[in-house]
């Protein structure tokens, strides 16, 4: 009994780091793609070579890890399809296009709502009815994110930003679902390389048939008195908040479940406006700090909320 509550502890401890760390690397996404839209770029070209560094990045680890198993490949392809097309690339370039069009925190308000169709999703299909633990999580966590993006933020919004964030926002949605859904004999970070490739194979097409519109920029790009490179900051994109974001949030998702793990990733929103306030000046009120309170308390109630943290097969 021990033992078996003494490993349930270390699968909690180990995904809640790995959520923490995939909320870190997200939360600055949105603040480094508002830095190269201002600097000229569109958002289908800035979420393009995301994915493309990332792909890099992630490939030749992915092919070590498969060892020649390709059939681990052809077993996994509708989720690694779904995947790539949906939680990278279609989700990735929503949030951008959001971005674009609102302040990062009031399309982080939005996106983050997902944490709740999570919830109603593992109520629908796999009976798993919320605590009142979680439900009472649940409501913190919605207090919380509308003082953090919502009233305390004071800032007008766009419709056509709105809509492009709901979009994103039901992307989130399948990135936590479907890593716990199937696809347990494929390493995560396959599962993340693998969709990556889809991922920008999908935005390629698109770019080339006109669909999503791809413009650079090499002017530098600007965060207050600091002035980037662009490849610097495209660098960092790829790198650590899409490649260690998406392996982590896998990690995180297998072993904590999509409840805990996509409330315990609304982290990323209590981060983003205090990202946001370093590198692009946009103002954090003292309503956005008791926000982030709420929200924390929120995670900690659905952590002693779920009942345990295996992934729902």
């Amino acid at each position: 009994m021990t033992s078996a509550t003494d490993s349930t502890a270390r699968r909690m401890r180990s995904g809640l780091t790995y959520a923490l760390v995939s909320a870190a690397a997200f939360g600055l996404s949105g603040v480094l793609a508002r830095g190269l839209i201002d600097a000229g770029w569109s958002a289908g070209s800035a979420v393009t070579a995301r994915v493309a560094v990332a792909a890099a990045v992630l490939l030749p680890i992915a092919a070590a890890q498969l060892r020649g198993e390709r059939k681990l490949l052809r077993r996994n392809i509708s989720l690694i399809g779904g995947y790539g097309l949906i939680a990278v690339a279609g989700t990735q370039l929503a949030f951008f296009e959001a971005v674009a069009r609102l302040p990062v925190g009031v399309a982080l308000l939005i996106v983050f709502a997902s944490p709740i169709a999570v919830v109603g999703w593992m109520w629908l299909r796999h009976h798993h009815r919320p605590t009142r633990l979680t439900a009472a999580g649940t409501a913190l966590g919605v207090a919380g994110l509308i003082l953090v993006v919502g009233a305390g933020s004071g800032t007008a919004v766009s419709w056509s930003g709105i809509a492009w964030a709901l979009a994103a926002m039901l992307g989130s949605l399948v990135y936590y679902l479907l890593p716990a859904e199937g696809g347990d004999d494929l390493p995560g970070t396959v599962l993340a390389a693998s969709g990556l490739v889809i991922g920008l194979a999908a935005l390629a097409a698109a770019g080339a048939t006109g669909l999503v519109t791809l413009r650079w920029s090499a002017a530098p790009v600007h965060f207050r008195d600091l002035a980037c490179p662009w490849w610097s900051v495209i660098l960092i994109l790829g790198t650590v908040t899409t490649a260690l974001a998406y392996v982590s949030g896998i990690a995180a998702t297998r072993l904590l479940g999509p409840r805990l793990a996509s409330f315990t990733g609304l982290c990323e929103v209590a981060a983003a406006p205090l990202l946001a306030w370093a590198l692009l000046g946009q103002s954090v009120r003292p309503l956005q700090f008791l926000g982030g309170t709420l929200i924390l308390a929120g995670i900690l109630a659905v952590r002693h909320g779920e009942p345990d943290f295996r992934p729902v097969q």
